[in-house]
């Protein structure tokens, strides 16, 4: 039996023994792990939130409520507890209104109004919240959304991080977008918008806790105005996602899963930057389940592959965009990677919590 033979059997005996793999909820107290983007987080969510709410399109980034016969709104929260607070490229504030603002607009949805409630620690200086605020408040504005209620608690001494924000938000979709893992097809091409992990490593630097010097900034970004630009360009785009925690790897495996379907990724179109890389592989680190809070996945048909890597490309948010993988009909559930190599290995969902509070 030939190498490549051989490679190919122990590949398909590792992707049956992944598919078998059932995602449940082992844990008896809540770990960092749950909150990490991953296999955990899943377990979580399937097995305590979502059933107790009998949630429809759980998997999304947002809920879609249909209001006219010509338009939708699409609402979605988050929490963020990131540290530190500050870091190269943004901070809790940006992260907050851009996050919330990407989630809506992954969903093919214009971004309107905004909720902040806040969760602050006694002991936290008026200032820094003072800025805070400032912050969200010159977010908001350049994405173009209102803030317009919200809520402020205060908790004791050593009960919370300093501070805490909580975001909704809502926007409209025009009728006729149909975005999610049901219009996926075998053949589909993926595309990324750009350098991945940068935020994750940005964030991880900012701590202090490594000896450890570069220029690697977030890449904290309101993507509105790219999905705009994608969605107009005459791309048939089926699925999109904005990979924050968890990494390209954790969405792709996302996708797979609820398309029942395969995602064929190639290492060597992978955009990352050198920095990156060098500071992942020092510290034991997969750039693809670094965090992004400014990054775009899309999933678009072949024949309009090049119309939607031209508008991204155009966009200033999108100028090292790149066809990273492909759909298939194989390997249902799983992603493969094809390495630089020659070889191929499965790229499982995030296991555990190699970078916490990042988001």
């Amino acid at each position: 039996m030939g190498h490549d033979a051989v490679d190919r059997e122990r590949l398909h005996a590792r992707i049956e023994e992944w598919r078998r793999r059932p995602m449940r909820l082992h844990d008896e107290v809540i770990t960092s792990a749950h909150g990490a983007g991953g296999k955990a987080s899943q377990a979580l969510l399937n097995s305590v939130v979502f059933p107790a709410f009998e949630m429809t399109g759980a998997a999304m980034d947002g809920a879609v409520l249909q209001v006219t016969a010509k338009h939708d709104l699409v609402m979605t929260t988050d929490s963020f507890v990131v540290t530190p607070r500050q870091f190269p490229g943004g901070s809790i504030a940006s992260l907050a209104v851009n996050g919330t603002v990407n989630d809506l607009a992954v969903m093919g949805a214009t971004p309107r109004w905004l909720s902040v409630a806040f969760v602050l620690e006694e002991g936290l200086p008026i200032d820094e919240f003072r800025d805070t605020v400032a912050e969200i408040a010159l977010a908001a504005t350049e994405a173009g959304v209102r803030v317009v209620t919200g809520d402020t608690k205060v908790v004791g001494r050593g009960a919370a991080d300093g501070l805490y924000v909580t975001t909704t938000g809502i926007g409209i979709r025009q009728d006729g977008i149909k975005l999610g893992p049901g219009e996926v097809q075998p053949g589909d091409v993926v595309l990324v918008s750009g350098n991945i992990g940068d935020h994750g490593i940005a964030v991880i630097q900012a701590r202090g806790e490594l000896d450890l010097v570069s220029d690697v900034r977030s890449d904290c970004a309101a993507l509105h105005t790219l999905v705009g630009d994608l969605l107009a360009s005459g791309a048939e785009v089926r699925w999109m996602r904005d990979p924050t925690r968890g990494g390209v790897a954790s969405s792709m495996n996302e996708l797979a899963m609820d398309a029942e379907l395969g995602v064929r990724l190639r290492e060597e179109n992978l955009p990352v930057s050198r920095t990156v890389n060098g500071v992942c592989e020092l510290l034991g680190l997969d750039p693809l389940y670094v965090a992004n809070e400014g990054k775009l996945l899309a999933v678009v048909s072949p024949e309009t592959a090049d119309k939607a890597l031209t508008a991204l490309k155009h966009h200033e948010l999108g100028r090292n965009s790149a066809v990273i993988g492909v759909v298939t009909s194989e390997n249902s559930g799983i992603v493969v990677l094809e390495t630089l190599f020659g070889g191929t290995r499965v790229v499982d969902m995030l296991v555990g919590d190699p970078l916490p509070r990042i988001c």
